[in-house]
């Protein structure tokens, strides 16, 4: 579900710093990969064995401005492959204040044995996600929840709560970023922002038991309008069946 070569992206802000920060590493990598084979090549055809007998290549063991040359250059590209990682962490970690036309107001769901939340997350929306053998469950702040698919609202910063009540479970929707564990008695975070209206698809990316391939992931983006008015449905839902239920105890 990834692109040919690199990760997806055009989902969410951290997606996207995530392609770029790969794109940057990868391109450093074939320009290596390309100087190196394309010396081993050289030499191989240079000093290939000849009728009249091999050509003796120059040696360069002891040559030290050489090998110096290259273990200081090797050291550099790390140390700035080091530094450009670290630049791209903070907006691949960190979640943004939701933009102007977001949900106003969202409402953070605090777990007790996680750091206190970034900088700007007070303007997010929080929501709580429980991996089961074999779906998601999404619980939204205000007591309405949902299974397989979750709904939020567009230009809003949307901070996911992962954990999981059986096995390890592996939250992946490859537009809207990284991976992420979803693990028993533990609570790992992760967010992202969606600009526009629009659904993405990925799946759980540990193997976590025999029905691993049925358990599908949904997020659907619509406006706060209609978020707001998907939650109002959600609760409505949920008391009828509770109260339908509590009628079915009764009669019995």
């Amino acid at each position: 579900m990834a692109d040919m070569f690199t990760p997806e992206s055009g989902g969410s802000p951290n997606a996207d710093k995530i392609d770029s920060l790969y794109k940057i590493i990868l391109y450093v990598g074939v320009v290596i990969f390309i100087l190196v084979e394309g010396t081993l090549v050289w030499a191989l055809v240079k000093y290939r064995a000849r009728r009249d007998g091999p050509q003796e290549g120059e040696q360069i063991h002891g040559n030290t401005p050489l090998e110096l040359g290259w273990t200081v250059g090797a050291a550099v590209i790390c140390v700035v492959l080091a530094i450009v990682t670290f630049l791209y962490l903070g907006d691949i970690k960190n979640p943004p204040a939701s933009g102007p036309d977001g949900l106003a107001g969202g409402v953070q769901v605090a777990s007790i044995d996680q750091p206190s939340p970034p900088k700007g997350s007070s303007e997010n929306l929080t929501i709580d996600v429980n991996g089961q053998q074999y779906l998601w469950r999404y619980d939204y702040p205000g007591g309405a929840f949902s299974y397989y698919e979750m709904v939020v609202p567009t230009d809003t910063t949307v901070v996911l709560n992962l954990t999981a009540s059986d096995v390890i479970h592996s939250w992946w929707i490859p537009k809207l970023g990284g991976k992420m564990d979803a693990v028993p008695g533990f609570v790992n975070k992760t967010w992202f922002k969606i600009s526009k209206p629009g659904t993405y698809i990925g799946q759980c990316a540990e193997l976590c038991g025999s029905g691993h391939a049925d358990m599908r992931a949904r997020v659907r983006a619509v406006t706060p309008t209609e978020y707001i008015a998907f939650l109002d449905r959600q609760k409505a839902d949920i008391k009828a069946s509770q109260d339908a239920l509590a009628e079915q105890r009764k009669d019995r």
